[in-house]
C-alpha cells in the first residue's frame, strides 16, 4: 500500500477489533510499512533551537545548549548582508564538526525558502564539504512543487561536491508558515514521502511557523495564542497521519518560563512532539515538557503488562486502576513507553 493511501485509510479510521489488530500497537513495524526499508533511530526533538550562523558568540555557546535539535540558521536569524558569511561559517563548523562537541544533540541547518532566491547558493555551500548536518531545514514551503524543486538542487549540490557521504540519511524537515501551505499541507506530506526515494532525504518533522503565518492571515498575535487554535491543530493531525513529528511555535517572551511552562505543557498534550526555542533558558523547560513524567512512565508501563495478560486470555476491555480500558487508552500507553525508550 503507498503511503498517501495508508494515510488515508488512517484519517478515515479503522475499525478492528481483532487479536491482530491489537498486538499491531506493539509491533516495531507496521504492516503496512516496507519492510526492505531500514528502521531509522527516532530522534527526538523536543526543543529546537536556533543559532545564527554568522554569530561567532552565539555559535561558541553551542556545547552547553543541550538542545535535542540545535539549528544553524541561515534564514530568520540572519541579516540579508550576512547570508553569504553564516553559509560560510556554517561549512567550516561542518568542517570541523568534531571539536564543536554537539554532544546528543542533532547538527540542523536552515536554509533560505526556496522562493527567496538564495537557497541554491546555501546548499551548495552547506553540502560541499565532506561532512553533511543531520539533518535540513526547509523553511515557507508552501507548494509541493518547491519540494521537487528542492530536491533536484540538493541533489545537485551533492553531486557537485563528489560527497562521499551522499548515501548518508538527511533528515528533511519543513516549515507551514501561510495559510497556504496549511490548505496543501497534506499534498506537502505525501510529496515529501515520494521524493524521498530519489535522495537521501527523509522526511521527518514539520514545523509550525506562527508570526509568519499571523502576519499572512492578518491576526493579531495574542499570549494564549488562540487565533492560532485551529491552524496548530491541523499541523498536529496532518503531521500524525503522516508519521511525522509536529514541532510548535516560538514562546517570544523567553524571560517568561511560567507562561512558556504552561504553553509548552499544553502544546503537549495537543499532541506537539516538541517546541522551537530562541534562549538557552527556555530549553530545559521546554525538553521537560515533552518529555513523560515518571507517573506516566509507570501508569503506562503496568497498563501494557495487564493488557498483554489479559491479550493473552482473550480478552478485550478490561478494568485498570478502577477505569475502564480499551483501545485508544493503550495505545496512548503505548506511546509513552517508546517515547521513554527513545530519549533514553
Amino acid at each position: 500500500m503507498s503511503r498517501i493511501g495508508f494515510c488515508l485509510r488512517r484519517l478515515q479510521g479503522r475499525a478492528s477489533g481483532t487479536t491482530a489488530a491489537r498486538r499491531s500497537f506493539f509491533t516495531s513495524q507496521s504492516s503496512s510499512q516496507d519492510t526492505s526499508e531500514p528502521q531509522r533511530k527516532y530522534t527526538p526533538r523536543r526543543a529546537l533551537m536556533y543559532v545564527p550562523g554568522n554569530d561567532d558568540r552565539k555559535l561558541a555557546k553551542i556545547p552547553s545548549l543541550g538542545a535535542d535539535c540545535i539549528c544553524l540558521d541561515c534564514e530568520d536569524g540572519v541579516a540579508l548582508n550576512k547570508k553569504e558569511e553564516a553559509r560560510n561559517k556554517i561549512r567550516r563548523l561542518l568542517d570541523d564538526r568534531p571539536k564543536w562537541n554537539f554532544g546528543k544533540s542533532e547538527c540542523s541547518v536552515r536554509v533560505n525558502a526556496v522562493g527567496s532566491g538564495m537557497c541554491a547558493d546555501d546548499l551548495n555551500v552547506v553540502l560541499g564539504g565532506e561532512n553533511l548536518p543531520d539533518a535540513v531545514h526547509l523553511p515557507k514551503v508552501d507548494d509541493p512543487e518547491e519540494l521537487t524543486w528542492f530536491v533536484q538542487r540538493y541533489n545537485n549540490a551533492l553531486a557537485e561536491s563528489e560527497n562521499e557521504e551522499a548515501s548518508t540519511t538527511v533528515s528533511l524537515v519543513m516549515f507551514i508558515e501561510s495559510a497556504r501551505a496549511l490548505l496543501r499541507l497534506p499534498e506537502i506530506c505525501a510529496m515529501a514521502e515520494q521524493l524521498k526515494m530519489m535522495s537521501n532525504l527523509v522526511p521527518e518533522a514539520v514545523v509550525f511557523g506562527s508570526d509568519d503565518f499571523v502576519a499572512d492571515i492578518g491576526a493579531t498575535r495574542t499570549t494564549a495564542a488562540t487565533e492560532l487554535l485551529y491552524a496548530r491543530q491541523k499541523v498536529v493531525a496532518v503531521a500524525k497521519a503522516f508519521e511525522l513529528q509536529a514541532i510548535d511555535l516560538v514562546h517570544i517572551d523567553y524571560k517568561d518560563l511560567d507562561g512558556l511552562k504552561k504553553y509548552s505543557e499544553e502544546g503537549a498534550r495537543m499532541g506537539f512532539t516538541g517546541k522551537q526555542v530562541i534562549h538557552p533558558s527556555q530549553v530545559p523547560v521546554v525538553q521537560s515538557a515533552f518529555s513523560p513524567s515518571e507517573e506516566k512512565i509507570e501508569w503506562a508501563t503496568n497498563l501494557i503488562k495487564e493488557f498483554r495478560e489479559h491479550e493473552k486470555a482473550g480478552k478485550g476491555a478490561f478494568t485498570f486502576r478502577g477505569h475502564m480500558i480499551d483501545m485508544p487508552l493503550v495505545k496512548q500507553a503505548n506511546n509513552i513507553v517508546q517515547m521513554k525508550d527513545r530519549l533514553s
